[in-house]
């Protein structure tokens, strides 16, 4: 069965909006879901509520196996944020964002998952530079 790793979008969108259900539950079936430690961490750093801390807590304690990037890939990473920032004409804080993203997908790249992601614009840039399998969630409206 394949791996696949869900971007913090997607759990943000679920919990706080109950987006994606269905689709969740197809990917429960089609996929064996491993957790990434780039996207925990920005559900901690997201999380200001007490409420949220605890959901965000819960989620670590099921996370079992947690896919942490190497530092390969934070040299690619920081080499693809700096090219494509280049093209684009990309100020710091987006580099920063997008520094994330691509610590997912190369992560995702190396143990051959799919992301799962609502963020189509950054992950479809990232796939033209990598071997990178994304499912994207249409994004709550």
């Amino acid at each position: 069965m394949p791996f696949a790793l869900l971007d913090s979008n997607v759990y943000i969108d679920h919990w706080e909006h109950g987006a994606h259900a269905d689709q969740l539950d197809e990917l429960r079936h089609a996929f064996i879901v491993r957790y990434s430690a780039v996207v925990l961490s920005e559900l901690r750093r997201g999380a200001h509520s007490a409420a949220a801390r605890r959901t965000v807590d819960a989620l670590r304690r099921l996370a079992t196996l947690i896919w942490t990037p190497t530092e390969d890939d934070w040299w690619r990473a920081g080499e693809l944020v700096q090219k494509l920032g280049a093209r684009r004409g990309w100020d710091t804080r987006k580099k920063r964002d997008v520094q994330n993203d691509a610590l997912i997908a190369l992560t995702a790249v190396r143990h051959g998952a799919t992301v799962v992601t609502s963020n189509a614009a950054d992950f479809e840039l990232l796939g033209r530079e990598l071997p990178l399998s994304a499912l994207f969630l249409r994004a709550r409206s």
